[in-house]
This record gives structure tokens, sequence and C-alpha cells, in this order.
């Protein structure tokens, strides 16, 4: 039985925000792959691209069909794991087909990497990038079918068919970072865990700075101290949270739509999943500043700041 027949009662998207069509359900992109007519449907070429890091050992042992695969080592690099040059970001796109107006659906088996992929994507100027809610997990819970081996390889275009990058201000650096702090109406919104932001853990075996940002807002992650849980934004399923719960949360710590906000974390990853909920659901001044706590315990070594027992709360120490 085709997969768009097995779940077509259920939803294809969610509509509580904005741009509600960006973030996809398994049933939509089943329905998609297997050629069947959708909503919101594509306006012209599109790709599918599961994103991890790393060489796609999991990947040819069971993926979505028709899925190319993409190596988050090719859209960042050391010291810091900041974004590629845009010279290497544009070639790399080109190399998998895509221009500015090309549909690009991300999953991952860590939402995180793609979120990451769909921040970078957008900042290049791709006008339609959509993310699966839940990732390859979802996938596998709708019993849809899977394929084993080798990546799709799209064919390369010419072409980006616009300026690039796009969309320059959605990710700044360390001297931006800076400069927001000091605008009444900027924000630096800490993606990390409560132990990250008030000092007690980095939260990475290759950071050895704690601490954070001093005058950064609380924008929450997960629980504990893995790095890699996003329970504040997503379900115990992985699905992303309602928009109202994240809004809420992140009012509380003084971050909303009327702030030029930009998010952080340690590298980048945990940003890119608030970036993206934010554009979801709206919201215009937003960015990633790139090199998150791990650049700006680097190049700031003497600021740091640990937060007791409110959030809210300014303390300056020096890292430890």
């Amino acid at each position: 039985m085709s997969p768009h027949k097995t779940v077509s009662a259920l939803p294809l998207f969610h509509a509580a925000f904005p741009r509600w069509q960006q973030l996809i359900t398994p049933t939509w992109l089943a329905r998609l792959v297997a050629g069947a007519s959708v909503s919101a449907a594509p306006a012209n070429g599109w790709r599918l691209l599961e994103v991890d890091c790393g060489a796609p050992a999991d990947f040819l042992k069971s993926h979505i069909p028709g899925a190319a695969y993409l190596d988050t080592h090719c859209l960042e690099e050391g010291p810091f794991w900041n974004k590629v040059a845009d010279s290497a970001l544009l070639q790399l796109l080109l190399g998998m087909g895509i221009r500015h107006d090309t549909t690009v659906v991300l999953y991952g088996r860590d939402t995180t990497a793609a979120a990451r992929a769909a921040h970078l994507m957008l900042y290049a100027g791709v006008k339609d990038v959509r993310l699966l809610d839940g990732g390859f997990a979802a996938w596998l819970r709708a019993s849809l079918p899977c394929a084993e081996g080798e990546p799709q390889r799209y064919p390369p275009v010419a072409s980006f068919g616009a300026n690039f990058p796009g969309c320059p201000h959605y990710l700044i650096d360390i001297h931006q970072a800076k400069s927001l702090l000091a605008q009444p109406d900027g924000a630096l919104a800490s993606i990390r865990t409560w132990e990250e932001f008030t000092g007690k853990t980095s939260g990475y075996s290759y950071i050895k700075a704690k601490g954070d940002i001093p005058g950064a807002r609380w924008g929450r992650a997960g629980d504990g101290t893995d790095v890699n849980n996003m329970s504040a934004f997503h379900k115990p399923d992985g699905s992303m949270r309602p928009a109202g719960e994240i809004c809420q949360f992140w009012r509380k710590e003084g971050i909303h739509a009327g702030l030029q906000t930009a998010f952080y974390c340690g590298t980048g990853w945990r940003a890119s999943v608030a970036f993206f909920y934010a554009w979801l659901m709206g919201w215009e001044r937003i960015s990633v500043y790139d090199g998150g706590w791990f650049e700006w315990s680097h190049g700031l070594g003497h600021e740091a700041q640990a937060s007791r027992a409110v959030p809210t709360a300014d303390l300056a120490l020096q890292i430890q």
C-alpha cells in the first residue's frame, strides 16, 4: 500500500503559527515522496536531505526514500564550529542542486542537526525551507517505508539565481553580539541548560570555560547536563511543543518578538532550533550568534556570568 494511503487520516500541517507550512508532518512528506498531490506543494523543484554529523553509517542502513545526505562538517568548521565561508556554503548548495527557489525538506535523527542546516539555508537565501517535525523518529512511528543504501544524488545547478547570502542578518558575529547587548531593544538569548547558564558545567567535553555571557537572558534548552536534550522545546516524542508554551517561558525571561534577538548556545545547533521555531512564529528581528559560548569564552575570557536562584539576576565572575 502506498505511504500516502496508509497515513491519509493524519494531519498534514500544524496551523498554529504564521509559517505553518514550514513545519511538516510525516503524512505530508509521505505523500510528497509518493508523488501524490499535497497542499502547500513546492512551487518548483524540491530536495529531501537527512542531516547528521559524520559518515552516514545509520543512513545507509535505513532512511526516508529519496533522501540525500548532508554532513554538518560541510556546513561548519573549527576552531569554533562556525559557518563555513560563504563561498564554500554556496558551492555546497549548488552541488546539491539547491537554488534560492528550491524547496528544501530537512530531517534528522537529531533535530538540532537538521535545524542547523535549516538556519544556514535561510541565511543563504533559500526561500522555502521545511523541517520534519519530530525527525526520523516520527517517520518510523508512523510505520512509513524506509530505504537502505546510498544517498540520492541530485544534479548540481550552475547558479543560485539570487544574491548570496540572501539574508545575512540571520547570523551575527561576536562584535555584533556585543553591540546587541548595548541596544535598549536588543537581547542575547542563551539556549543552554540551567546548569550551563549558571556556570555549573560548560556542557561540552571540548569547552573548558564555565559560565555564560554577562547580560544574556536564559532562553532554556533541556534538563540536566545533556546538551542534546531540548525538552523545553520538544515533547517526549521529539515534536515541537505548542508555540504558546515556548513564548510563555521566553516572556518570563524578557524575550519577545518586539526585541532584536540573537539566539546562541555552545556552538550553534540548539540556537538554530530556537531560531527556526521563532521564525515559524513570525518573529522577524532574529538571528543566531554563530560563535556562541565557545567563541565568547575564548575571545572574552575575562568575562563570564553565573546566575543564581533567578535567571534574571546579574553577577559577573571569572570563568573557571
